[in-house]
């Protein structure tokens, strides 16, 4: 729609543009035009207009979309800034406008001289004006706070960040709802919509076990938005220049100054290189299993043969692995272990043990 207004707009300057030019033409060039008129089928005037319209029509169709296309991205790129800078910026580019137009009047005494001085020193004060303001935000943010230019206001507490950006990963797991219902979670859950369009194409695909776990996915966002008692905001922007999505949800996290929830070990790591905060849900589960000391007895059931010989496997209710020294001739049986060790490891937490009857027989 608004590249037909700006259509309509160029072709009244394109008619205006050849209906003047046409007439300073005549005033100048009176015997010339007047039989260049007299050759011509229909008006002058109105011919020189619809050559101007279809001229400017031409031009501006030509490169319509490339300059709306850089609109759009200056306008997205100036929303992406953080305040202060903005602010700065616009305060500093203001103040070296308002200097050019002061020092207009001096540069007419220089004659015509100064007339073609006037359009580079505007753009020279201006951008001037504007990198001065971006590399005083602090001082002009603490005039702002306090009111005294260069003294810093006083320091605030540090309060949690407030936005936690969900990744694919971790919304397919689910875990993510339990620990928002708990109100472990603080501030604005926020879901890119470039994460929906990938939860979206998961649940599309013809893989059944992908088609599951994206509607799973699905599922689990309209739980955390309707049922929950968590402020959920929709991120509707994008990065076009970026394709990845785990690179994407870093940039994200760097805009809104938040926090990536993700149990994706290698977008742990990303996050890390990139001096972006991270949750990962694997590293708080394991913070929140019991703690298992050697010398303590537990009961559990021997399941299944371990790896070296004579060796059975249990597991705890929270998935942690228990190792039991001779328990291979007590699969299938419920029995009262010791623990030995807890050995701590990237994958979670082993618990080796022997069972305790052993233990009475020794």
């Amino acid at each position: 729609m608004w590249k037909k207004w700006i259509l309509l707009f160029a072709a009244l300057c394109g008619g205006f543009s050849g209906y003047s030019l046409y007439h300073a033409a005549e005033r100048d060039f009176p015997e010339g035009m007047t039989r260049l008129g007299n050759s011509l089928p229909i008006e002058g005037s109105l011919l020189f207009a619809v050559l101007g319209a279809i001229i400017f029509l031409f031009a501006v169709a030509l490169c319509a979309d490339w300059a709306g296309s850089r609109l759009r991205k200056a306008a997205r790129y100036c929303s992406q800034m953080p305040m202060d800078e903005l602010a700065a910026g616009t305060v500093g580019l203001l103040g070296g406008l308002l200097l050019a137009l002061l020092l207009y009047p001096c540069m007419t005494w220089l004659g015509k001289a100064g007339e073609l001085l006037q359009a580079p020193v505007t753009a020279g004060l201006g951008y001037l004006g504007l990198r001065i303001g971006l590399e005083k935000k602090r001082e002009l943010a603490a005039l702002w706070a306090t009111g005294r230019f260069g003294q810093a206001a006083e320091p605030e507490a540090p309060g949690p960040e407030e936005h936690k950006i969900l990744d694919t990963s971790v919304i397919i797991d689910g875990r993510i709802a339990d620990i928002c219902k708990t109100g472990f979670i603080e501030g604005t859950i926020v879901i890119p919509e470039f994460v929906l369009e990938e939860l979206q194409h998961i649940a599309d695909s013809s893989d059944l076990l992908k088609r599951n776990r994206g509607r799973r996915g699905l599922d689990i966002l309209n739980k955390i938005q309707k049922e929950l008692d968590v402020k959920v905001l929709i991120y509707e922007g994008d990065f076009e220049e970026i394709s990845e999505v785990d690179s994407k949800l870093v940039k994200l996290a760097k805009v809104l100054h938040g926090k990536v929830v993700t149990n994706d070990f290698n977008l742990n790591k990303v996050c890390e290189l990139q001096g972006v905060s991270v949750l990962n849900i694997n590293d708080l589960a394991n913070a929140v299993k019991p703690v298992v000391l050697p010398g303590e007895e537990i009961i559990v059931q021997v399941i299944k043969d371990g790896k070296e010989h004579g060796q059975g496997v249990a597991y705890l209710d929270d998935g942690t692995m228990i190792v039991v020294e001779g328990g291979r001739e007590f699969i299938g049986s419920t029995m009262e272990v010791l623990v030995t060790s807890v050995l701590q490891t990237s994958a979670g937490r082993m618990i080796f043990a022997k069972p305790k009857l052993l233990e009475k027989a020794q």
